[in-house]
């Protein structure tokens, strides 16, 4: 079925203390729609139901192969969930702090874009 793209959103997320892709990606995507709010679903798209909506959600973070993908989706209150996980974002040098649980110095950033469809 045809789909119609209502909003996309962008952002970036950082875990600068434990090295946890999922944590910067899961900051990446909470950052992007934590600013929104979407009365179009409703007014415009008519839906009835805001888990009608579909939302497609792509990160760019370093090392995807291990972001825990339900914890990312779970960020997001409503629709039908996807994830697409990409190698990018960056890896900044910091400085480990032992009591923080840190592995070595690495801040990790990751960027997130998430889209907002209907079905026609």
């Amino acid at each position: 079925m045809p789909r119609k793209r209502l909003i996309i959103e962008m952002a970036m997320g950082i875990d600068q203390h434990g090295q946890e892709p999922t944590v910067a990606a899961a900051r990446a995507v909470r950052n992007a729609i934590a600013h929104n709010a979407l009365p179009g679903v409703w007014e415009v798209a008519g839906l009835s139901d805001p888990n009608e909506m579909i939302v497609e959600v792509q990160v760019a973070v370093p090392y995807p192969e291990q972001v825990r993908e339900e914890e990312v989706l779970a960020v997001l209150p409503f629709g039908k969930k996807t994830l697409t996980l990409e190698s990018g974002g960056m890896v900044v040098e910091g400085k480990a702090i032992p009591v923080l649980n840190d592995k070595n110095d690495e801040m990790l950033i990751a960027v997130a874009a998430i889209t907002v469809l209907i079905e026609n």
